[in-house]
């Protein structure tokens, strides 16, 4: 069924949309919810260089012509769709903007009259933005089936640019999407966007630099592998220069195929994400990380896992140990890691107290290195539960809260 836009005005429409655009996991996020007695919003808190901020979180559509079985926007699901205009989506997010509801706005659109035409007027939409001086981080996503033309097009407007791969590989997006086409489809334009970023000059086309890639998996749907999703995501490091892969955890919807299966495991998805960093930034190989014999992560952090393996009868040299073998010490990651190298070449460092000045977890590292030859005093861990923090920390704040509409 859908809506007459004439009898309902467009703020009405977003509402509707609601939870359901969180599905486009740009970033681990949480929900906003605008000044008291306004309207609910697909609005959300999502890490954005490097702090939190409210983006909108919308499509252009929620009318789609494909049937994926995890999606509550497939077709032939019985609920209220909705459809903008590309200048109305335009005229909305902008306004949003300039009321300090939002600093950002992911933008995507269930498919309606294939993957070109959808792409096109979301093009049109990025464009009107930038045109009505949204300056605001742009998250656009690319369509399945979008041509090669539009794929840079797309990389012109937007700050972030992404497809959602959804399963690694055919066989398993087939029991997700049995429509959908992995490699010409949804692996050919990601392809064609590495290109771009690898191939051209992005100052010829009036930007800085080319945006940030990333893609996203559904977890726990298709009965992958935690070493199918991670060896993937590797492959897409090396060969794509991803910036992010993002592991949206299954949840059942109501009135789709997978409606009965139970939803993924939030520790699942932790774990997902805390080895991905490793292979990302700490240069672990898919290979390191600690496996079961049915090729399913470990409970518990594999850094911590893998530091326990080779680490606590062969503990690391603070003051010689070279850098990438730093950052196998549990506590220490990428900037501690500096920190520590530029502290050791003004002192030689031989007491837990020079550490804690420089902001370092002590207690975390203990069991694993050496200061000045002498293991550091340290209590044996105690049994405790698996550790809930993400590793996309950002500083919290508060929903952009600005003048009514």
């Amino acid at each position: 069924m859908f809506y007459n836009e004439s009898a309902m005005d467009a703020l009405e429409r977003l509402r509707l949309i609601g939870p359901e655009a969180d599905l486009e996991r740009d970033a681990p996020t949480t929900p906003c919810r605008l000044a008291p007695g306004r309207r609910d919003l697909p609005i959300y808190q999502a890490a954005v260089r490097g702090r939190r901020v409210p983006i909108l979180k919308t499509l252009l559509t929620t009318a789609c012509e494909r049937d994926c079985a995890y999606c509550p926007f497939r077709a032939g699901r019985a609920f209220r769709r909705v459809t903008f205009r590309p200048s109305e989506m335009a005229d909305l997010t902008a306004a949003l903007q300039r009321r300090g509801h939002i600093h950002g706005v992911l933008l995507s659109s269930g498919l309606a009259g294939g993957g070109p035409a959808t792409q096109d007027r979301l093009l049109t939409t990025a464009t009107l933005l930038r045109r009505r001086g949204f300056g605001a981080y742009l998250h656009l996503k690319l369509m399945p089936g979008a041509e090669k033309d539009q794929v840079l097009e797309a990389m012109r407007v937007a700050d972030r640019v992404s497809l959602n791969l959804e399963a690694p590989g055919a066989r398993r997006l087939r029991a997700l999407a049995p429509h959908k086409w992995f490699w010409r489809e949804l692996l050919q334009p990601l392809r064609w966007a590495a290109e771009i970023r690898r191939d051209l000059d992005p100052r010829a086309y009036g930007r800085p630099k080319w945006p940030s890639l990333v893609t996203q998996f559904v977890v726990g749907a298709a009965d992958e592998r935690d070493r199918d999703l991670l060896e993937f995501s590797a492959m897409l490091l090396q060969e794509f220069g991803l910036a992010r892969v993002y592991y949206s955890p299954f949840r059942p919807i109501p009135d789709t195929p997978l409606a009965h299966r139970a939803p993924a495991d939030p520790s699942r998805t932790r774990r997902l994400y805390q080895a991905f960093f490793l292979l990302r930034d700490y240069g672990f190989r898919v290979a390191e990380l600690p496996w079961d014999a049915r090729g399913n992560l470990r409970a518990g952090d594999p850094k911590v896992l893998w530091a326990d393996a080779h680490l606590r009868d062969a503990p690391v040299e603070i003051n010689t140990a070279p850098r990438e073998r730093l950052l196998r010490v549990p506590g220490l990651g990428p900037q501690r890691v500096e920190a520590l190298l530029q502290a050791r070449r003004q002192t030689r460092l031989r007491e837990a107290g020079q550490l804690r000045a420089l902001g370092l977890p002590v207690a975390k590292m203990a069991p694993y290195i050496l200061l000045d030859g002498r293991r550091p005093p340290h209590q044996l861990p105690l049994p405790a539960a698996e550790d809930a923090s993400s590793s996309n920390e950002g500083t919290r704040i508060s929903c952009g809260r600005g003048r009514a509409l």
